[in-house]
């Protein structure tokens, strides 16, 4: 059984009952949170696994909750799915600008909920099995450490979303070849997500950035990207 500990921010009190009891059959550790400002307490009380964070809630919303859980080196790690009532490309996009890994529009089933949960928690490296092997992948100046889980551009360690690693990850350990959205999407997820074209991109921007001067991935117009070899 799992064992993994979830919290769960939704202001909806029935939703959340229905999403604990959910997830406490299928073995998770959960606790609940109906705003914002209870969510970053009980972050900071103890630091669970994996967030499913509302957007929609009183006070401090999704959003900004997310942000600040980025932006701070001690939780920055902590994978987040985004609960979305809209389904809007645009809701979509920001969360993932700002780190979220992932996202559920409502209603979704407890079915759906599981399968989302379950990939995240293996995407951000509890499941060892979905990694090559213990020796870093190295790439000019670029680090790929799959065992503890950590980038480092010349020597200086920067920080990721999981979804951002198994991109980078995917890319770097096929260097040269060109791969469509489609094809990359596949390879880092392990269930069917609905996710588009423009989430790709906004990964993709995302990494650039935080690698920095270097042009690692490049851009293979009308088809996709690759890892430059």
């Amino acid at each position: 059984m799992a064992q993994e500990n979830i919290l769960v921010v939704e202001d909806e009190e029935d939703l959340l009952e229905l999403i604990v009891y959910n997830l406490i059959k299928e073995g998770y550790q959960v606790r609940g949170a109906s705003s914002g400002e209870e969510a970053l307490r009980a972050v900071q009380d103890s630091q669970p696994d994996l967030v499913l964070l509302d957007i929609m809630l009183p006070g401090i919303n999704g959003f900004t909750v997310c942000r600040l859980l980025k932006s701070e080196v001690k939780t920055s790690a902590i994978p987040v799915i985004m609960l979305t009532a809209k389904g809007e490309e645009a809701d979509v996009v920001a969360g993932l600008e700002l780190g979220a890994d992932d996202y559920i529009t409502k209603p979704f089933s407890p079915r759906v909920l599981s399968a989302r949960v379950r990939a995240v928690l293996r995407r951000d490296g509890r499941d060892d099995a979905v990694l090559p092997g213990p020796i870093p992948i190295q790439r000019g100046e670029l680090t790929i450490d799959t065992v503890r889980h950590e980038v480092l551009v010349e020597g200086n360690p920067i920080t990721l979303t999981s979804t951002e690693f198994r991109i980078l990850l995917f890319l770097a350990t096929h260097p040269g070849w060109v791969y469509t959205r489609d094809q990359i999407i596949n390879a880092i997820h392990e269930e069917q997500v609905a996710v588009t074209d423009r989430t790709v991109d906004v990964q993709i921007v995302g990494l650039r950035k935080k690698l920095g001067k270097q042009e690692y991935i490049e851009t293979v117009r009308g088809i996709g990207y690759r890892f430059r070899d």
